[in-house]
Parts: C-alpha cells; structure tokens; sequence
C-alpha cells in the first residue's frame, strides 16, 4: 500500500506568479495540500510567430557567429521549435555544430544535449556573470557572438561583449508581455498585504519586479515588507537572480540551493514542516490558515475546532485558560459547558484523547512529546 503524501502545506495559501510552468508549480504544492492562487504577473510573446527571432536566424545561418551563448533551456528548445516551424531547424543544427556553444547552466546543457548538439564549456552557477567573467577573460575583440536571451531580454551580456570590442547578435526566444488579467495580479498584491496569504512564489526576475509594481500601483508595498518582516507571510524565489528585485525592497526571500521548481517547493515544504512542526505525544502537528495536520494526516475540523486548537499550539504546553478558549467560540457564551464541548469534539477529530489533557479549574494544554 503507498503512503499518503504528507500534506505539510495543508491550509496554507500559496499565490503563485509564474505563467511559463505555473501548472506544473501548482500541482506540486497542491499535492501537499495548499490551497494555491494563481496571478500571473505577466504573460508571454509566443515564440513561434515571432517574426524578430526567425530574422535574426536567417542572419545566423547566412552569416554564422563564432560562439553562441544559451541561457536558458526552455528558449533554446523554444529557438529550435520556431526555426522547425519555419523548415529552419536542419540548417541551424548543422550551424550551431560549427559553432562554440556555451551553456548558462545544466538545463541548457540538456537543452543542447536534446538537439543532438554539444556544450563547449557550462556556466555551472547558472548566472550571465559567470559568463561574462570567463569569456571577457578569454578576450572577445573581434569576435561575433550570438545571445539566446531569456524573457527579460538582454542581461548584461551585450553591453559587455560590445564594450570589449565583441559582436553582438541578440535572440530573444520569448519575450514578456503585459499579464493576462491585471485585475487579478492587483487583487493578489492586496491579498498578500490583507494577510490572506500565506507564501508567494516566483519563477522569474521579471516576474517579480512585475509583482511588485503592481503593489506600487496599489499602494500596498509598505504593507506587503511589514507582513514579510514579521514573518506573517514568505516570498520564495527560486533563484538569487529571480530573488534580487524582492531584496532590493527589503524582503528576504527563501531561495533553494538548486534553480528548480522542485527545490524551490521543497523548500516552501521545509518551511512550513520545519519551523512549525510542534512534537505532541500523537505526532508533529502544524497548524495553519486554513487546516490543521497531525502526523502528516489533515484534521477533519470545524472553523470553531480549528480556532481552538490554534490557541492550543500557540501556547506550546503550557496551560491556556478555559476563558480563552470561550474567547475564540462563536456567539457569547461564558459557560464552561460550551469549552468542555468543544474539547471533547477536538479531541475526537484528531483520533488521541490524551492530546489534549484538563488542568482541574484552569483549563487544557497540548501534550508535548517533551512532557510525557
């Protein structure tokens, strides 16, 4: 029999930015049980009819360049894809093995790989400045040098390959363009700053300065770095470059060691399993937003119950008093009764009757692991 996902995001909202891949993102997170919001900060150009790209690959292939630079993996399948649709595809393999290929990372590696082809040397900290280091050190005078850029366009290789006396041809494979529904990025930026949010992700640099001047345009940025600060809620990039226009405002971002979509869910997961996990007698328990998980299982709990038991945990052992539990039940009721209702249903929903233990003539604490 499998086992169940763990469901460590269980209750949480997560907005997502991302268009390119955002299903993929979303299933992910999904999977462990967040609740996901979707506000892509900006749309994309569809390579195939881009008439720019399939000029500047005429150019290439009349007049072939001494080193190509890939930066991205998704655009150079994108290139090949567009030049195929075109009955360029042939032409450009067979230009492209003439050339000196050099790779910003492994996913343009295997991008490369994929057509057949074969990286000459790998950018392995996936950033244009390693790049830029390595080939500027080489000397690039005189030498023609075609650039596959990622959405953003150019990112510094142009203007440091031409002020070193280099040839510059840039290709663009996708371009970013204004998002799909701007009315749901503005509605997801007051979201974050309303704390309705839990965790923001972004996939893109762009993406995020996008996201960002929406909470401008809103006037909810200064809200949006107090909720940050205080740890109300996490933005997770998933790379230092996507990362850099949060901290340029003062957030701190979570960014994985690897650019991937798995780490950077991996790390939300770490997050949230980690640094909220409380060690109870029936398992870790976390409770979140809008659920509560013991032992990796979701708790089948009323609003009320959910409350409750969220008052429980903030105290972390410690004796909370019958009064305040009362304080988070519905209607005005200060019977004891009503708290001792309440109770006895949590502890039904989380299966462990010793879960919760009853101080005589205080009230009720969360059993820790530390305490039995």
């Amino acid at each position: 029999m499998n086992e169940p996902i763990d469901q460590t995001l269980a209750g949480c909202v997560v907005l997502v930015t991302a268009d390119r891949r955002s299903a993929e993102l979303s299933a992910a997170l999904t999977r462990r049980g967040a609740t996901v919001r979707h506000a892509p900060a900006l749309g994309m150009v569809p390579h195939i009819d881009d008439a720019t790209l399939l000029a500047g690959t005429r150019s290439l292939l009349a007049d072939p360049p001494d080193t190509v630079v890939v930066t991205t993996g998704i655009g150079f399948r994108g290139w090949i894809e567009a030049a195929d649709a075109a009955g360029l595809a042939e032409p450009l393999i067979d230009m492209l093995r003439g050339t000196r290929i050099v790779a910003r990372g492994p996913k343009a590696r295997g991008a490369i790989q994929a057509a057949g082809l074969t990286a000459d040397w790998v950018a392995e900290s996936e950033t244009s400045a390693e790049i830029a280091e390595v080939l500027l050190d080489e000397g690039v005078a005189g030498v023609d040098i075609a650039v596959q850029h990622h959405g953003a366009g150019a990112d510094g290789l142009d203007e440091a390959f031409h002020a070193a006396g280099a040839r510059v041809r840039s290709l663009v494979v996708y371009r970013w363009g204004p998002p799909p529904d701007p009315a749901v990025v503005a509605a997801s930026v007051r979201a974050v700053a309303a704390g309705e949010v839990d965790a923001v992700a972004f996939t893109s640099a762009p993406g995020a300065a996008a996201w960002l001047a929406a909470a401008d345009d809103e006037g909810v940025t200064e809200a949006i770095v107090r909720r940050c600060s205080a740890g109300g809620v996490i933005m997770a990039a998933v790379g230092p470059v996507t990362a850099k226009p949060l901290v340029e405002r003062g957030i701190e971002p979570l960014v994985p060691d690897r650019g991937r979509l798995g780490a950077l869910v991996r790390l939300i997961i770490g997050h949230y399993g980690e640094l909220q996990a409380l060690d109870t007698i029936a398992g870790p328990l976390q409770v979140h937003r809008g659920a509560a998980v013991l032992d990796g299982h979701v708790l089948a709990l009323s609003p009320s119950g959910l409350e409750v038991l969220r008052v429980l945990a903030a105290a972390r052992g410690s004796v909370v008093l019958r009064d305040r539990v009362l304080d988070v039940l519905p209607g005005d009721s200060r019977d004891p009764h009503a708290a001792e209702v309440a109770i006895a249903r949590l502890r039904e929903a989380t299966g462990s009757r010793a879960l919760i233990r009853t101080v005589v003539k205080r009230g009720y604490r969360l059993e820790l692991a530390a305490q039995s």
